[in-house]
């Protein structure tokens, strides 16, 4: 069995998550679902489990949407729907996450 293990070094985390805040922070947080995407992009090239790299096959258009309808349901539901979020997120995530065949 060949190990797991995650690749990136601290500078180009640093690097990629000063990005993903300057995006959201730029766009006034518009944008927030194009940061998400690049920064799950970054941890999934850089981590292998059992010598497979991961790829991140999610897009920022198809995170947006969602994002808007989370959006809307934590308002109409005062805030309640927020508990939800958390999981739908990890649940896109782990939907969108593959193994890199190249």
């Amino acid at each position: 069995m060949q190990k797991s293990e995650y690749t990136a070094g601290l500078f180009m985390t640093i690097v990629y998550n000063l990005v993903s805040s300057f995006i959201i922070v730029i766009s006034l947080g518009i944008l927030t679902p194009f940061a998400i995407v690049i920064k799950h992009q970054f941890v999934a090239s850089n981590t292998y489990i059992e010598g497979k790299r991961l790829k991140f096959i999610g897009t920022g258009m198809g995170l947006f949407g969602q994002w808007i309808k989370w959006l809307l349901l934590t308002l109409i539901t005062l805030g309640i729907y927020g508990f939800w979020v958390n999981l739908k997120m990890h649940q896109w995530v782990v939907r969108n996450t593959v193994f890199d065949e190249a």
